[in-house]
C-alpha cells in the first residue's frame, strides 16, 4: 500500500497513557485553553469518532468478548484508525488550527506490541495503517498502575486485564518516550491537576509558541 502524504495546516496533538491516567481532563483543559487564545480545535478519540469506529469500540471493550484473539484485536484497532483518518482526521487537519486525538498509533504499539507481546508485526502494521499520519506532539500521562486502575469503577475488557499486562503498558510508554524524545513528552499524572496543566502549558509554549 502506498503511503499518503499528509497535507495539513493544523498542529496534531495526541494524548496517551495507561488506564485511569486522566487523559480526558487534560484534553478538556487543552481545548479550553487553545480556544481562549483564539484557535480552532477539533477533538477525536480512538477507537471511535466515526459510526464504524464506535461500533468497533463497543466490540473491543465489551467484557463479553474475552475470547477475542490478540491478532483480531490488533486488526480491529487498525481498522478503526484508518476509518477515522480517511473519514474525518485528514480533513480536520486541513481545516482546524489544532487537532487533538485521545489515543493514536502509540496506543497500538504499547497495548498490542508490549502488552500483548505481538512483536514486530505491530510496528509494521502501525506504519502501514497510519497512512503516513504522525502527531506533531504526543503527551503521555504517566501514573502508577494501581493508582490509575483504582480511579476506574466499572472496568471494560481492556481495563480488566492483569496487573502484569498494565505494568507492561507503563513500561512500554516509558520506552517510547525515550525512543522519540522530540515528539513524545511524558508528564507525571500522579500529581495535582494544576501542576499537570502547568506542565502542559510549558510543553505547548516550547513546542508551538502558544
Amino acid at each position: 500500500m502506498a503511503q499518503k502524504i499528509m497535507k495539513k495546516n493544523a498542529k496534531f496533538i495526541t494524548l496517551e497513557g495507561s488506564e485511569g491516567s486522566g487523559k480526558s481532563s487534560v484534553i478538556g483543559f487543552l481545548e479550553k485553553s487553545l480556544k481562549e487564545k483564539g484557535f480552532s480545535v477539533k477533538i477525536f478519540r480512538e477507537p471511535g469518532s466515526t459510526r464504524i469506529g464506535e461500533k468497533i469500540r463497543e466490540l473491543l471493550l465489551d467484557k463479553k468478548n474475552m475470547e477475542l484473539s490478540p491478532y483480531t484485536e490488533l486488526l480491529l484497532y487498525l481498522a478503526a484508525r484508518t476509518q477515522l483518518i480517511e473519514e474525518k482526521l485528514a480533513g480536520a487537519l486541513e481545516e482546524f488550527d489544532f487537532v487533538i486525538c485521545d489515543r493514536f498509533f502509540d496506543s497500538t504499539l504499547v497495548y498490542q506490541g508490549y502488552g500483548l507481546a505481538l512483536g514486530s508485526i505491530v510496528e509494521r502494521s502501525v506504519k502501514m495503517f497510519s497512512l503516513g499520519y504522525v502527531p506533531d506532539l504526543t503527551l503521555i500521562l504517566d501514573v502508577p498502575v494501581k493508582t490509575g486502575l483504582g480511579r476506574i469503577k466499572n472496568k471494560d475488557r481492556i481495563e480488566s486485564r492483569s496487573l502484569d499486562f498494565h505494568n507492561r503498558l507503563r513500561n512500554g510508554y516509558s520506552l517510547l518516550a525515550k525512543k522519540y524524545p522530540k515528539r513524545i513528552k511524558m508528564i507525571n499524572a500522579d500529581s495535582d491537576l494544576n501542576e499537570i496543566y502547568n506542565k502542559v502549558r510549558s510543553i505547548l509554549k516550547a513546542k508551538f509558541n502558544v
